[in-house]
């Protein structure tokens, strides 16, 4: 008979895994047995909760969406003023749930996902509509009509970092991230409409 309130538990364990497995093997090159293993279970039992190897990719990534989301809005809290707005998007950008070895390498194997997969693809869209409406709001009373080209740009920018972190052994430098696009952006504030 199963356990009342696993299901939760055991979800929750192989999404973990998930994301752990593609963090080590650096792509989505990796068996639903390898994942169940890392998780401390069967195959089965992962294939019975999420159904495909993809269904649990999407759960992973939603899940880091889901981490990423709380960061941002986490840091957006604190803002006082438009400036303080956009610094915050970037700062939950480089949080520590997001911004580490295994979220990193899911990020960007999810993004080749997304090539193939049009779940994948809805859900990065989603992602990157929040980010820009969200440097969108704070931008506009600081740099007018340029704030769409200027949240292009810190976006790219923040999608860049990550890539290059990607490349880096061991945990990537938060704070060095974080500085390198609040320098962009400060010189994206000095320009003149």
């Amino acid at each position: 008979m199963p356990k009342l309130g696993a299901e939760p538990i055991r979800r929750a364990a192989l999404v973990k895994a998930t994301i752990e497995t593609v963090g080590a093997a650096g792509s989505l090159d990796v068996t639903v047995a390898q994942i169940a293993r890392r998780a401390g279970m069967s195959s089965a039992l992962a294939h019975h909760y999420f159904g495909s190897k993809e269904q649990i990719f999407l759960a992973a990534m939603r899940s880091i969406l889901s981490i990423y989301g709380a960061e941002v809005r986490g840091a957006l809290s604190t803002a006082r003023n438009p400036r303080d707005r956009v610094r915050a998007v970037v700062m939950g950008s480089f949080a520590a749930g997001s911004f580490r070895h295994e979220a990193i390498a899911a990020w960007l194997n999810f993004y080749v996902l997304a090539q193939s997969s049009a779940e994948a693809r809805r859900l990065l869209h989603v992602y990157q509509r929040r980010m820009r409406s969200n440097l969108l709001y704070g931008l506009r009373p600081l740099v007018g009509e340029r704030a769409g080209p200027v949240a292009e740009g810190l976006g790219a920018l923040i999608d860049g970092v990550y890539i290059r972190a990607a490349l880096v052994e061991g945990e990537p430098d938060r704070q060095a991230a974080c500085d390198l696009v609040l320098a962009h952006l400060e010189k994206e504030l000095e320009c003149k409409p």
